[in-house]
């Protein structure tokens, strides 16, 4: 009997992972219908990354509200609870998503990762000793002293008056508090989950690279560029922390930079971390064939996304890797050598990007079909 791995991310804004699974799965099943499909959505730290976690490890869903990232009214979200209660899974994006936003109210001086420090407590009041947070998608820029603040940080300004934090305000910060810091944090493991490995400033860093898919102008670029600099600078002086040329801490307007800062995280990529929570090998050993994708994969796919990730672990086991896409892009014969066995484009003929993502789910389900027709039985 043929065993298939099925593990793709999600392919943005047509399906999630679990649909995609779903979708791989009936189009194998046409053609050997007796054949095992284990799903494993996965996930690199961004969209998915909760969901994809609790589906592997039998969680649960925790609802709460918290501040948008304007600070103006709450969002519904939720966190996921795994291993028994005792690891919490969070998506910034959840609270602090650029989805969350109309384009018109996307403004990176303004936005605050508050509600992502909100999201944190609460995870906190359950009594968790580890806590993974997955940091794509976001809207904001202040290099999560928003966060810092939901857990108890005193930003202050020359007047030792409070600092109300965006990216735009942290140049007003002259002092830092930590005295009501939550005490939980030293307790707790805290692992960043990420595919950015940008600095927190410079050309390479936030504010250049991301800020203008974000809602700002170049003049904002300069300012947040500057205004994340001095925050920096005022936490290696008064903290002794120096962690601004870390890799990744860009990621998430700075927030990857607070959180290593203020509560004490571990960056690591987030393919890696959700391969391993997911216990992807132990089901990838079980396989004849690995089956997974996303909506594009060309030559940036090898830098941390989730097929990559997927790919490394299959060529570990010897396991053939097929991936699927909605675009194939430039330099995916780069990835053929990194334990991929072949890449298929999903589009049935010349459409628009609507009909595509529309038609999403019908067509990897052909597409898969098509290909276990070549594999055969």
């Amino acid at each position: 009997m043929t065993t298939f791995l099925l593990a793709p991310d999600s392919f943005k804004e047509s399906m999630t992972a679990e649909q995609a699974c779903v979708a791989m799965q009936r189009g194998i099943q046409k053609v050997i219908p007796d054949a095992i499909c284990i799903h494993v959505p996965m996930a690199d730290g961004g969209e998915g990354t909760v969901d994809a976690l609790i589906s592997a490890r039998q969680g649960r869903k925790v609802e709460i509200e918290v501040c948008n990232s304007l600070l103006h009214k709450k969002v519904k979200t939720y966190f996921g609870l795994i291993e028994n209660d005792q690891t919490a899974v969070i998506e910034m994006a959840l609270a602090n998503g650029i989805h969350l936003l109309e384009k018109s109210q996307r403004n990176p001086m303004l936005t605050s990762t508050l509600g992502t420090g909100e999201m944190i407590k609460a995870a906190l009041d359950f009594g968790v000793s580890k806590i993974i947070i997955g940091l794509g998608g976001s809207v904001t820029y202040d290099a999560g002293a928003g966060m810092a603040q939901a857990l108890g940080v005193k930003f202050l300004d020359k007047n030792g008056q409070s600092v109300a934090v965006g990216g735009g305000q942290l140049n007003q910060i002259q002092s830092i508090d930590l005295s009501q810091l939550d005490t939980r944090l030293k307790d707790t493991e805290i692992l960043i989950a990420s595919d950015v490995n940008n600095p927190l400033c410079g050309e390479n860093g936030a504010s250049y690279v991301f800020a203008p898919q974000k809602g700002a102008n170049a003049e904002m670029v300069e300012i947040l560029d500057q205004n994340l600099s001095h925050f920096a600078d005022l936490v290696e002086q008064q903290l002794k922390i120096d962690v601004k040329n870390i890799a990744g801490a860009g990621a998430a307007g700075g927030l990857g930079f607070g959180l290593m800062a203020f509560a004490g995280a571990i960056i690591r990529s987030g393919v890696e971390i959700v391969v391993e929570e997911t216990q992807l090998a132990e089901k990838i050993a079980q396989a004849d064939y690995v089956f997974t994708g996303e909506g594009g994969i060309d030559f940036q796919t090898k830098f941390g996304k989730t097929p990559y990730g997927v790919a490394q672990v299959a060529k570990h086991l010897n396991k053939p890797v097929i991936a699927f896409a909605g675009y194939v892009g430039e330099g995916v014969e780069e990835l053929y050598e990194e334990g991929f066995t072949a890449i298929f484009g999903i589009v049935d003929g010349a459409c628009d990007l609507r009909t595509a993502l529309k038609n999403g789910e019908k067509n990897l389900q052909r597409t898969c079909e098509n290909v276990v027709r070549l594999i055969g039985r």
